[in-house]
């Protein structure tokens, strides 16, 4: 099923030249983490980020709108497709909470920085390794530790 749902959104979005990031559980996979995934999260750059609720909507499941929960402050719209939920971040002004600080420090999404990666049977590009260990450290969720201790047992 998730890769149904991979294959619409990034349709959606290939079809319509909007540039995307693959960042969460799916980025944490292509870099060796092998636990279930909960979602499929994507940060898409904030003047595209309406046309995605747009066009998606027959399967929204939480209307875009800016949120603070889980350590995360940022404007996110979610679907759900084929029963996966697939989570669209406005990557423009999102926050994450650093849990070591307590503080919230901006995620700067670098769109011209990722690394392409097949996954799902699709081609994706996965926000780098370096990056997305660096906001799950920050994060530091029981789910974050183990992405981040799967990524790191891989590669040494």
């Amino acid at each position: 099923m998730h890769q149904l749902a991979a294959q619409w959104i990034v349709g959606l979005l290939k079809d319509r030249n909007i540039p995307f990031q693959v960042c969460g559980g799916l980025a944490a996979k292509g870099y060796g983490a092998v636990r279930a995934l909960n979602d499929i999260d994507l940060f898409v750059p904030g003047e595209h980020f309406a046309a995605v609720a747009q066009v998606g909507q027959a399967y929204i499941s939480k209307p875009a709108a800016h949120r603070c929960e889980e350590g995360w402050d940022l404007t996110y719209v979610q679907f759900k497709y084929e029963g996966i939920k697939v989570e669209v971040g406005n990557a423009e002004g999102a926050h994450i909470l650093d849990a070591a600080s307590q503080t919230w420090v901006p995620l700067d999404i670098a769109f011209d920085r990722y690394e392409t990666v097949e996954l799902l049977g699709l081609v994706l590009p996965l926000m780098l390794k370096e990056d997305l260990i660096r906001y799950k450290s920050m994060l530091a969720r029981p789910v974050d530790i183990d992405d981040i201790r799967a990524i790191c047992g891989r590669t040494h």
